[in-house]
């Protein structure tokens, strides 16, 4: 991807906004990696393009939840010996997805014609998606907040668990008071049924009220449904497999819900922003 240097970024006039969503959740086993492929699969069918990057570089794991197979990563992009479009895969409905990698402590160290290059290889995607989502890794390492700092939406997967509930606070705590990112996207995953999770949302939302300066809002609840892990033990999505099962149902309204999201206007609405800003924030 780096042999054309001297090319140059394209013009921003030549590129459209794309949306930028990292979907996190502050601890493992929230189900994040879930709600991010069934949400990609389900944008895809409602005619979206959609790109997935799998952006938890030391156990990526997009490619075996949907049972497909990368022969490349974004490792070969940075090392230069694929482009992007080249280690991209395709899975069910047209998603597009990019296998993470590890190794990722690389990007710390990227020399200025490998930046542009990078920001380059994400700005050349921009007339070929409509939807940029990143599945990050669990926990708040710098990794984990460099890719929620750079998207225009950040969505947080919680359920209604002490644990889920400290770590995806701690998360936006750092988020808004270190980085100064003002509004997260909440969704109750697991629920037992709605209110529970409108009643998980209330409760994060009157802390963060208290002592946070950041606006949050309900995506809404992903119920407790044996279905979801069926589709998992098959290598498949929900949304594909049970569309019309409990959770196969909330998780279409959930994509119905990111359609109705603004598109990002302006410059920092553009995919090379999206990799300028992950640099700058000391992504490493």
């Amino acid at each position: 991807m780096f042999r054309d240097q001297a090319a140059g970024l394209r013009g921003m006039a030549q590129q459209r906004p794309v949306k930028t969503i990292a979907i996190t959740g502050g601890k493992g086993g929230v189900g994040k990696t879930s709600v991010s492929v069934n949400l990609g699969v389900a944008l895809a069918k409602m005619g979206e393009r959609v790109c997935l990057l799998d952006a938890d570089m030391s156990m990526a794991n997009v490619d075996v939840l949907l049972g497909l197979r990368a022969p490349f990563n974004l490792s070969h992009v940075l090392d230069g010996t694929h482009s992007l479009k080249e280690v991209m895969i395709e899975g069910p409905a047209g998603l597009k997805i990019i296998p993470g990698a590890s190794g990722i402590r690389r990007m710390a160290s990227l020399s200025t014609a490998e930046n542009a290059g990078l920001i380059q290889a994400f700005s050349e995607l921009s007339d070929e998606i409509d939807v940029l989502l990143i599945d990050t890794a669990a926990g708040i390492s710098d990794t984990v907040l460099s890719f929620c700092r750079a998207s225009m939406e950040t969505l947080v997967v919680v359920c209604d668990e002490p644990a889920s509930i400290t770590d995806a606070y701690a998360l936006i705590k750092v988020l808004n008071r270190e980085y100064g990112v003002s509004k997260a996207r909440i969704v109750a995953n697991m629920a037992q049924s709605p209110s529970q999770g409108e009643a998980l949302f209330d409760k994060i939302a009157a802390v963060c009220e208290r002592f946070l300066d950041i606006q949050l809002t309900y995506a809404g609840p992903v119920p407790f449904d044996p279905n979801l892990r069926a589709a998992i033990q098959q290598q498949s999505a929900v949304v594909l497999t049970k569309p019309l099962s409990p959770a196969g149902k909330a998780l279409g309204a959930l994509a119905r819900e990111v359609l109705r999201w603004p598109v990002p206007s302006g410059p920092s609405g553009y995919l090379q922003f999206f990799v300028e800003r992950l640099v700058q924030s000391g992504f490493r």
